[in-house]
């Protein structure tokens, strides 16, 4: 019964994270469904369209520690409004 548990437990933790298939992607998504509805404006709000934009052109460099480091301080600066 243990056993039965912790595999479902298992399978159900992969199913949260399949929608994404790296840490970058899921930071960009998450940063695209929140620019629609979020409250910033102005200066802020160019400046996370433009880290946005800066972390994709370095993902897609092969420089994946720097995107997903922008990518995270723009999805800081989204959530602190």
């Amino acid at each position: 019964m243990k056993h039965l548990l912790g595999v479902l437990l298992m399978v159900s933790a992969s199913l949260v994270f399949a929608h994404c298939p790296n840490a970058i992607v899921c930071e960009m998504k998450a940063i695209d469904s929140t620019l629609p509805t979020t409250k910033i404006e102005g200066e802020t709000l160019e400046k996370v369209k433009t880290m946005r934009a800066e972390g994709e052109r370095l993902y897609n460099e092969g420089k994946e520690k720097d995107a997903l480091k922008i990518l995270r301080e723009a999805k800081k600066l989204l959530s602190s409004s």
